[in-house]
């Protein structure tokens, strides 16, 4: 029996704020799962015309899935949110595109016309479980050399993309980290950020009762000098430091995700359209080149050139990661198009939440801006992989013709 695909609409997405990994950071004592489990309270709190019985899905991503992370996060996590026991959910591992997959996997069944709506999300307590935790590698990685050692420490990975393209220096690098800062300094008192932040309340034996209401690694005060002037590391004399990385953190998203047409009967609101995606592998040596083919691959099923991408979201777990994309595509390290929120290097990047942040901040930036037509997501991927998700902007003229036309 032949089918026809539907379209697939991003309805809204929120996150927690993000945390400092760690005994000092504010969710020191604060389980993983209630964390997710608060962004989908929060995403069915915001969307009151959403009977719970209607989410059909559960998918949401955990690196490290053990613990209070793992017990297949996603039906755990349902079913402590207070979705009905007839919704199923499942968990997603693809490192730091987590998130994302879990995104793209839910609108692929849609697509499909399995189900209407679902919930997609990640989470990451990098305090409770530190990236690696448990692994044990196979020892032919090494020994019969299929990849460099090096590929399975993500700085290090970083330091090579550093020395494979030597115009991508540290100087680079550092301003890229200020202008992150900056950038999420300014959204912070814009109020871009807020509306999409779910407040949490946390606990401390020490510390007593609190409410996290910000994100807790942005360094606002940041200077070039002081960025200057921080170790290396992955390297003696290297060009990675914490200054110009992503942090150890830990945070949670979700987001709704539904046809078209289940939108359109509930009275959703519609904030993106999904129009294609793609997934790589790369090098694993070099991992933080993966967006780059991932998004000649997603342009070229869309038919689309890079011209056409009027806004990006790039995960920022390295600045180099985000400098080889923009110098391969021609576009200028400072570009307002990028990050106009910052990005994760301010804001923190707990791994597999990461890419729905990314997709909730380019929604918001959709509706400030009906100029932009589509907007690109996309991220690098621990073994060497990229992801990029290519979504179109229901506030332009053009919305919903052939996307094609223009290519």
């Amino acid at each position: 029996m032949p089918r026809t695909p539907r379209e697939v609409v991003f309805v809204d997405g929120v996150r927690t704020p993000f945390g400092k990994a760690g005994e000092k950071g504010m969710y020191a004592q604060t389980r993983a799962d209630d964390l997710v489990i608060k962004c989908i309270r929060e995403l069915l709190r915001r969307n009151p015309d959403l009977p719970p019985e209607r989410v059909e899905e559960v998918a949401i991503a955990a690196t490290t899935q053990i613990g209070d992370q793992g017990l297949t996060l996603g039906r755990m996590a349902a079913l402590l949110s207070g979705l009905p026991k007839t919704t199923p959910g499942y968990s997603v591992d693809r490192m730091c595109a987590g998130a994302m997959t879990a995104v793209t996997n839910v609108a692929g069944a849609i697509s499909f016309g399995a189900i209407d709506v679902a919930v997609a999300g990640g989470v990451e307590h990098m305090g409770r479980h530190p990236m690696g935790e448990g692994v044990d590698p196979n020892p032919r990685v090494v020994a019969e050399k299929l990849v460099d050692p090096s590929a399975l420490v993500m700085g290090k990975t970083a330091e090579n993309l550093h020395d494979r393209y030597p115009s991508l220096t540290k100087e680079r690098s550092d301003a890229y980290a200020l202008g992150s800062q900056r950038k999420l300094a300014q959204a912070y008192e814009d109020g871009k950020i807020q509306p999409d932040l779910v407040e949490v309340a946390t606990r401390h034996a020490e510390k007593g009762w609190g409410l996290a209401t910000t994100d807790e690694p942005p360094r606002p005060q940041t200077t070039l000098e002081d960025l200057a002037g921080l170790k290396t590391p992955f390297r003696p004399h290297g060009n990675v430091t914490a200054g110009n990385a992503a942090g150890l953190n830990d945070g949670a998203t979700a987001c709704l995700i539904a046809s078209e047409q289940a939108a359109a009967e509930l009275g959703l609101p519609v904030r993106m359209r999904l129009v294609d995606f793609a997934f790589v592998g790369v090098e694993p040596e070099v991992m933080g080149y993966g967006p780059v083919p991932a998004a000649e691959k997603a342009l070229a099923k869309a038919g689309l050139g890079i011209d056409d991408i009027g806004l990006f979201e790039l995960n920022e777990a390295f600045a180099v990661q985000v400098l080889a994309f923009l110098e391969h595509f021609g576009i200028a390290d400072d570009d307002e198009r990028v990050n106009r929120y910052g990005g994760a290097i301010a804001t923190g990047h707990p791994l597999a939440s990461s890419g729905v942040r990314l997709m909730t901040q380019l929604a918001r930036q959709f509706e400030e801006d009906p100029s932009v037509r589509y907007g690109m997501t996309a991220m690098c991927i621990g073994i060497g992989m990229g992801g990029a998700v290519i979504w179109e902007n229901p506030h332009h003229a053009d919305y919903g013709s052939d996307t094609t036309s223009e290519a």
